[in-house]
């Protein structure tokens, strides 16, 4: 029930409803901090300064905001930050898929529903269940929907604390899991920030198949697999077409090499399971649709915002790096004269590798 204007409101009492509630809409953990960003803002301009953002120029366009959250938002003095598990099948299971070359490898976070229109509806949700307790409450919630750090503040939150690729770490839980963040001017009591653990381990920057993470906590967006297959709207440097595998569509391999994770915990959230056999589909089959299948297919997913035009060269590295059979080749040979120059020319690349191959023992 609202409060009255003229009632005091028990921000600690409050804190503790908000993580409740927060666990009964589906989020693992919640927390609270301040927006105090220094230490953060130094780390991105430095990055910003190295180049390390390649194309992604909307990291700079919003000047101070990213790191000064009432910028954004005015009146904004603290950040709920939540965490949602989303790993779909055991890891393993992933593993064995990445070794299958002519299967197409779908970064696992977006297999399923677009996790943007889900958690952004929960964090609704919450922040409506705020304003009934609180008389004032103003606010606006994100999921990766604008400029803010994100990790971050979920650092400084508690949930977790920043490793040496870049990701956010739980010492319970992992790193597979998606975050929102609630703006409001409510003075709310804040949470301890969370204490590194990643120690001497270096195995995401030694099992990163491009060397993106080029020192610990520094990661060159230009050479992840990530950037190349998501981000990037030109053609893919050719220096790093092999290294990215059967990897169509994200990397997952920080992660998977990351001890932490044997702790992650399955999604309970059955909208990010696998649809459209996205898990286990082949090269070949995804090299098949057209922009209309693409279109209908990805309805939903987080996939369908790099086109179909980077699907397919996406697709025709994956389709180089198999190991050439007759069916492969067709399909390549389908999509010699598409009218795109970016997919022909991925195609003359993928058909090229394997005149550089022998062919395999029947």
């Amino acid at each position: 029930m609202p409060n009255h204007p003229c009632e005091e409101v028990d921000y600690l009492e409050l804190t503790q409803q908000i993580k409740q509630w927060g666990n009964e809409l589906g989020f693992q953990q919640v927390g609270v901090t301040d927006t105090q960003l220094n230490e953060a803002e130094k780390h991105l301009n430095d990055w910003l300064d190295k180049g390390h953002h390649g194309g992604m120029n909307f990291m700079q366009k919003h000047g101070s905001s990213r790191t000064h959250p009432a910028e954004l938002v005015p009146g904004t003095i603290r950040v709920i930050s939540l965490r949602m598990d989303y790993l779909p099948e055991p890891q393993q299971v992933a593993k064995e898929a990445l070794k299958e070359p002519i299967n197409a490898f779908i970064s696992r976070y977006a297999l399923g529903r677009d996790y943007h229109k889900l958690i952004r509806k929960r964090l609704q949700k919450l922040a409506i269940k705020i304003e009934q307790s609180a008389h004032s409450h103003g606010y606006r919630v994100f999921t990766d929907s604008a400029p803010i750090m994100e990790k971050a503040l979920a650092e400084k939150a508690g949930l977790g604390w920043i490793g040496k690729h870049s990701n956010l770490i739980n010492k319970k839980s992992g790193s597979w899991f998606f975050l929102g963040e609630i703006y409001t001017d409510l003075p709310l009591p804040v949470d301890t920030a969370a204490t590194h653990h990643c120690g001497d381990c270096i195995d995401c920057i030694h099992y990163c198949p491009t060397q993106a993470i080029i020192a610990p906590f520094q990661v060159d967006a230009r050479r992840c697999i990530s950037y190349l297959t998501i981000e990037l709207k030109g053609a893919i440097p050719e220096a790093l077409r092999k290294p990215m595998g059967n990897r169509i569509y994200g990397c997952d391999d920080c992660q998977q090499a990351c001890p932490w994770n044997r702790f992650a915990q399955l999604t309970t959230e059955t909208d990010f399971l696998p649809r459209q056999g996205l898990d286990s589909a082949s090269l070949v089959e995804l090299f098949s649709w057209d922009e209309e299948a693409f279109l209908k297919k990805t309805e939903g997913s987080a996939i369908r915002r790099i086109g179909h035009l980077s699907w397919l060269r996406n697709i025709a590295v994956g389709l180089g790096n198999a190991q050439q059979s007759e069916a492969l080749m067709a399909a390549l040979n389908n999509r010699k004269e598409h009218p795109s120059e970016l997919v022909r020319e991925h195609v003359e690349w993928a058909l090229s590798q394997y005149t550089k191959r022998p062919l395999p023992d029947k």
